[in-house]
């Protein structure tokens, strides 16, 4: 039930300036628990959760044409253009500017509920001990 309050404020205000230390207040837990516990319960960090909430509704603003690349970064909460588009082309597999600048017409018709199936974010690179453990084998 805490994990999953502090879950609903993540996905609620996305846009605010929130923080790992400020979600575990909210969860009456420790820092350190609550990330441990969240990871658990949900597959990913709660930062990781966070982000992808974040690219998620990028993604839509993008799509719309009418924001730069910078006003979308800033309209989402984050406050580093070069993290946000890390982070971005991590889990979408293109940067930011490609992604606004291609046609999205083969959304056009499709069901918002299914289109959000569609459009979630799903990591596509490797974590920094995956790639040190690949390279380590190679």
């Amino acid at each position: 039930m805490r994990l999953r309050r502090a879950r609903d404020r993540m996905d609620r205000d996305y846009a605010e300036p929130l923080d790992v230390p400020a979600l575990a207040a909210e969860a009456l837990m420790s820092v350190g628990h609550f990330q441990r516990s969240y990871k658990e319960a949900y597959g990913e960090t709660p930062y990781a959760h966070l982000m992808t909430r974040r690219v998620e509704r990028a993604a839509w603003l993008l799509r719309q044409g009418e924001l730069s690349v910078t006003d979308v970064c800033m309209q989402v909460g984050c406050t580093s253009l070069g993290s946000f588009s890390a982070r971005f082309t991590e889990l979408m597999g293109e940067t930011p500017s490609d992604y606004r600048a291609r046609s999205h017409d083969e959304r056009a018709g499709i069901p918002s509920c299914v289109a959000k199936q569609l459009d979630r974010p799903t990591r596509t690179a490797r974590s920094g001990s995956e790639k040190r453990a690949a390279v380590a084998g190679a």
